[in-house]
């Protein structure tokens, strides 16, 4: 669960054996170690091996199931429970996360065309964490 002091979960979806999804998770663990990140946002990764990953998986509703490792963004609200973050800008170009973005919500799919080549860069993880803290004035 999320430490009481963080706004923001992303949520990692992957699955064991996958160098990606492992790449994946330490470059997001190297991002939320650091401000501005430290505290704000922590990770929580999403195994689709189980089946609590699976129900995470089909609860998010946006995610393709060919395009994993992904992640996606929730808020905590005040209450504790979750919302995800919209996507401000749904369907607009994107110069960082291309088409890695995903449409409805704040969060990335990997892209395994010849343009994105499977990768999921720390910039794009980045900019996905700047609009999130963006999106509230967190």
């Amino acid at each position: 669960m999320a430490e009481e002091s963080a706004k923001y979960i992303v949520h990692v979806f992957g699955k064991e054996g996958c160098a990606k999804c492992s790449m994946l998770n330490r470059r997001l663990d190297t991002l939320l170690a650091s401000p501005p990140w430290q505290g704000r946002f922590v990770k929580k990764y999403e195994d689709l091996g189980t089946e609590d990953g699976l129900v995470a998986f089909c609860q998010a509703q946006c995610l393709n199931p060919s395009r994993v490792p992904a992640m996606l963004v929730t808020r905590v609200e005040t209450d504790g429970r979750e919302s995800y973050v919209e996507n401000l800008n749904p369907g607009a170009a994107d110069p960082v996360c291309r088409r890695s973005r995903l449409y409805q919500y704040l969060g990335l799919q990997t892209d395994y065309s010849p343009e994105g080549k499977g990768i999921i860069t720390p910039e794009m993880l980045e900019a996905i964490l700047q609009e999130a803290a963006g999106a509230a004035g967190a």
